[in-house]
């Protein structure tokens, strides 16, 4: 009698401990499941911080007051800013949109017109999906030095909250790419200021 009633007290106390593991691993389950969500929801709140954000930049334009003006050199040069633009706000994740030359021809009513009519830039950028449009100007009043300038319109109110002038000394196209680099810092810190330039070149 006495052994029976000992061995229903083990069942017992093992099925209470049995019972208590249990609970103890559900409290830890749900402990772990709380933080795995906790994880998610942080990680769906910095993806919506980082929204894309999407920018058409405009072929540049050539304004040249010189007494040679539009020389072959130059034409290439103004053609060369566009794709190097792009390709620094890439490194930055901005994401370009492509406006094709004829769309930006047919919205153009002549030279400077799209540079002093944001109106006009942002309805164009708005058509391809925009948030920004860099309307753009290689500006040549001297042979020694020109001047790359942009204007940033905001598409969805078509205001114009970026005007910048980086300054290129010569047709070198090395310096080029530094005036782009230093334009690209400028629209960058307009909008999501996330854009590392490269670091210098050793001279050798």
């Amino acid at each position: 009698m006495a052994s029976t009633k000992a061995l229903e007290f083990i069942r017992e106390k093992y099925t209470m401990e049995k019972l208590y593991d249990r609970g103890l691993m559900n409290i830890k389950k749900n402990r772990g499941m709380r933080h795995v969500f906790s994880s998610i929801i942080l990680c769906l709140v910095s993806m919506s911080g980082f929204a894309e954000t999407r920018i058409a930049i405009l072929d540049f334009e050539l304004k040249d007051l010189t007494l040679a003006p539009r020389v072959p050199a130059e034409i290439k040069r103004t053609a060369s800013i566009k794709p190097l633009l792009e390709a620094e706000l890439k490194k930055a994740d901005y994401v370009i949109i492509n406006i094709d030359p004829k769309s930006q021809k047919f919205a153009d009513s002549g030279v400077g017109y799209l540079f002093d009519h944001h109106d006009v830039a942002a309805n164009l950028g708005k058509g391809f999906g925009a948030d920004y449009v860099l309307v753009g100007r290689l500006h040549k009043p001297s042979f020694l030095f020109a001047y790359l300038m942009g204007h940033l319109v905001r598409v969805s109110d078509a205001k114009l909250i970026g005007d910048y002038i980086s300054e290129a000394k010569g047709p070198n196209e090395k310096l080029t790419v530094k005036t782009v680099e230093d334009l690209t810092v400028k629209i960058d810190k307009t909008l999501d200021n996330r854009y590392s330039p490269p670091p210098p070149s050793k001279q050798r």
